[in-house]
């Protein structure tokens, strides 16, 4: 007002000098007289002027009062003061022509409307900025009543979004009051602050599902047009080990059930929301996670683990020591280690068990109980344990084995009840028949049991030492008889290591004995030969004594040999030269005489080197 009051003061002021100006002149001209024409005219100009100047400046001060600039990250808003149109009871935002704040805004840049700053109070709001990863929260204060029985506006549709953000369209066009289900994606956004509370902060957050989840929504909204009917859904049965796909059936007493409905209505929607990033209001639908990866349950520790060690020493005595350790339960195990009765022993058993929720089945999982831990508390475990504790200490179906522990064939089962050792020995018989039981139950809740694996059972030792200590006889029997057999390979070894080193010296011995085999041979045939030639000899020599006479014979041989022998060795002729004289011995036809002349002389002739005289 004091722009528009001072402006018009200024205009008024330069109207009256410029009007005035040319009156003036007149007036000073004839009041100078003809002396001074000059004098007069400049002071009727200069009242002109300054008039001009007067004008300009209010026509200034007014201009003032009607332009806007808006920088660009900036919305102007406006509140008009002066209007005929009261705004309505009950209303805060005006529409054009009435008082309030205005449903218009400005935009970035200049704006020329007239008397704008009279007629409006001018305020600059930031834009609206929804950062990545989180959604804007609106809230109109303005608008139709909503319904009876709604507590938030539905969800506007994208392509009316832009029409309805404008808040004279959103008045206009029938926008609800109140929470609005229609959230803002990340950007930037030039709203009307007076009509739209945004909100943004840690509690906005995109609903994110990860890989290997999916989201169950509970919906506290409905989308108009969308017809919905509740459907009464039970988990998947179980038909030949295999799960068939979810339908919509009358729940048995046994098996777990839900209403669901469709997706755009109130309730559990039947369909999961699959990996992925959403923006929804959390204030109108609620999202749960649920793990459709396989889950591993551990029932694990919380007992006293006894057990008995052999050892043998160098005599082969068997010897056992026994040792305890507290085994205590995992952090991130399901529950302890299962305690179950056979032949009157308790016996805590470990098991490891795969679950895995089918994504159409999460649904049932979160509606019936509130989800996979909840089911994991409150139905599977226990359930585990029953049937645990009921397989092992019932009766199992084994296979018949014959009496030297082979398999019977043709292959053959039998019934019988549960063992110890059958922990054991006929393990995948009791997993498997666990695993039957427990599938049936998972199932009833919504969850697929994949694989039931049984621990090594903490067997009480008094049961295990008779068969520790057969075992470990078995063993060393076992190893005696290698033992022995390697040292009968040592020994050959050595052997045929002691024949190679020697075999030089055994070919030797061969080539000896066949060498003495042949001169054993040849001495024979000599043998033979030298009997044959005595035989002849004494048969001539009997011949020869019945002529001359045994004597004589006798001393024939004995001379033979004697020549014989120095035949040999000469040397000895000197020898028998020095012992035996040179004597003439004339015969005188005894014969004796003339064997000694013979060898007389012959020694004589040995000894001077010529032949022996001889005289008849």
């Amino acid at each position: 007002m004091m722009w528009i009051f001072s402006g018009s003061v200024a205009i008024a002021i330069g109207l009256y000098l410029f009007f005035r100006h040319g009156s003036a002149s007149d007036t000073g001209r004839a009041a100078a007289g003809p002396q001074n024409p000059v004098l007069a005219l400049m002071a009727g100009l200069g009242r002109g002027v300054i008039g001009l100047g007067f004008i300009a400046l209010g026509l200034l001060m007014l201009a003032n009062t009607s332009f806007v600039y808006v920088a660009a990250d900036q919305v102007g808003h406006l509140k008009r003061v002066y209007a005929f149109q009261e705004l309505p009871p009950g209303h805060v935002v005006a529409l054009p022509g009435q008082k309030g704040p205005q449903a218009t805004v400005l935009g970035p840049g200049f704006h020329v409307i007239p008397f704008v700053r009279v007629l409006y109070q001018i305020e600059e709001l930031p834009l609206v900025d929804v950062p990545e990863g989180y959604y804007g929260q609106v809230t109109a204060v303005d608008g139709a009543p909503m319904p009876a029985g709604m507590f938030m506006a539905p969800t506007i549709p994208d392509d009316r979004l832009a029409e309805m953000l404008d808040a004279e369209s959103f008045l206009r066009k029938g926008g609800y009051r109140g929470p609005q289900e229609t959230v803002l994606k990340p950007g930037s956004y030039r709203l009307n602050r007076y009509l739209f509370d945004v909100k943004v902060d840690k509690d906005t957050p995109a609903t994110l599902i990860p890989a290997g989840h999916v989201g169950v929504v509970k919906s506290n909204v409905a989308t108009p047009g969308v017809v919905c009917r509740e459907e009464r859904v039970t988990a998947a049965p179980v038909v030949g080990g295999q799960a068939t796909p979810a339908v919509v059936q009358v729940p048995s007493s046994e098996s777990l059930s839900v209403p669901l409905v469709p997706r755009g209505c109130v309730g559990i929607w039947k369909e999961p929301l699959l990996p992925g990033a959403f923006y929804m209001n959390k204030r109108a639908y609620e999202v749960t996670l649920v793990d459709t990866r396989v889950q591993t349950w551990e029932f694990k520790g919380g007992y006293l683990k006894r057990a008995v060690d052999l050892s043998v020493d160098q005599q082969g005595n068997i010897r056992q020591n026994e040792r305890s350790s507290n085994e205590p339960v995992p952090q991130s195990a399901a529950d302890r280690a299962v305690f179950v009765k056979i032949e009157g022993w308790d016996i805590p058993i470990e098991l490891r068990v795969l679950v895995q929720v089918d994504p159409q089945d999460a649904p049932i999982v979160v509606g019936s109980v509130g989800g996979l831990r909840e089911i994991e508390d409150r139905i599977l475990v226990p359930a585990i344990r029953s049937v645990v504790r009921t397989v092992s200490g019932s009766a199992i179906r084994v296979p018949v084995r014959n009496a030297d522990g082979s398999l019977a064939q043709p292959a053959r089962f039998e019934v019988r009840s549960t063992r110890v050792l059958d922990l054991i020995e006929n393990r995948e018989a009791i997993e498997q028949t666990i695993a039957s039981i427990i599938r049936v139950e998972g199932r009833k809740a919504g969850v697929d049991i994949r694989e039931i694996r049984l621990g090594e059972p903490s067997i009480p030792p008094e049961i295990l030492i008779p068969r520790l200590r057969q075992q470990l006889a078995d063993q060393l029997s076992q190893s005696y008889v290698r033992e022995t057999a390697a040292q009968t390979k040592r020994i050959e070894t050595e052997q045929a290591r002691a024949t190679a080193n020697e075999q030089p010296r055994l070919v030797e011995s061969q080539i000896a004995v066949q060498v003495a085999g042949q001169r054993e041979q040849e001495r024979e045939a000599l043998g033979r030969a030298e009997r044959k030639f005595l035989e002849e000899l004494a048969k001539g020599q009997m011949a020869q004594a019945g002529v001359l006479g045994q004597d004589r014979v006798a001393m024939l041989q004995a001379l033979e040999k004697v020549l014989l022998t120095l035949e040999r060795k000469p040397e000895i002729v000197g020898l028998i030269s020095r012992l035996v004289p040179q004597t003439v011995v004339t015969s005188d036809g005894s014969g004796l005489s003339g064997a000694a002349a013979i060898l007389g002389g012959a020694l004589s002739g040995a000894q001077r080197g010529g032949a022996p005289a001889a005289k008849p």
